[in-house]
């Protein structure tokens, strides 16, 4: 198994939000590296976006995105004028962790609210979570973290701890309806792993 190594399209990258049973406590949720195997352990089995049960291991597939951002921490380097130079100095400033913000088509019964809705009560509720991007170039067999599912083709995984903020609606006249989602990240984004199928 290896990671992306030939240059191709990623139209089967996928993001994906870990609903674990228990929510992250708040000393996982400061954790800025959990091991691997622990990342890995939260996208283990892939459950419903609506009706969907928490679980260990169990996660939720976002998708319906139209555009992904790019993804990582900007460098936020500062121009710092230098007397009697042509050129600036540059500092190297505080570096904030992005939001991340995705265009998605609204599909309503996904981000329903309710009793035995699942990805739509995520939203805004305060809680930090474990979030997996998967950069596939080719379709998996299935989405989990296990050697016969992401295991089976090339990918780069890439992870961050943090929370579903809002999502924002935008009604089209002539396309598909709309949605942002903002998620704000909380952590360093880790990566690029891959699955071992060893």
């Amino acid at each position: 198994m290896t990671h992306l190594s030939t240059i191709g399209a990623g139209m089967f990258t996928d993001l994906s939000v870990a609903v674990p049973a228990v929510d992250l406590s708040a000393t996982a949720a400061a954790a800025i590296n959990p091991s691997e195997a622990v990342l890995t352990a939260a996208f283990a089995t892939e459950t419903a976006a609506v009706g969907g049960t928490k679980a260990a291991g169990a996660f939720i597939r976002i998708q319906d995105i139209r555009e992904f951002p790019g993804m990582g921490t900007p460098a936020n380097l500062v121009n710092v004028p230098r007397f009697g130079a042509r050129t600036s100095a540059q500092v190297q400033g505080q570096a904030d962790n992005p939001n991340v913000e995705l265009t998605l088509n609204y599909v309503a019964a996904n981000w329903a609210k309710g009793a035995d809705k699942t990805l739509g009560n995520l939203v805004g509720d305060g809680v930090a979570r474990y979030f997996r991007v998967a950069m596939l170039n080719t379709q998996p067999p299935a989405y989990g973290s296990k050697a016969a599912e992401l295991g089976a083709i090339p990918n780069s995984l890439f992870y961050f701890i943090g929370k579903l903020e809002t999502l924002v609606y935008t009604p089209q006249l002539t396309d598909a309806n709309q949605a942002t989602l903002t998620i704000s990240m909380i952590s360093e984004l880790q990566g690029a792993f891959t699955i071992d199928p060893a």
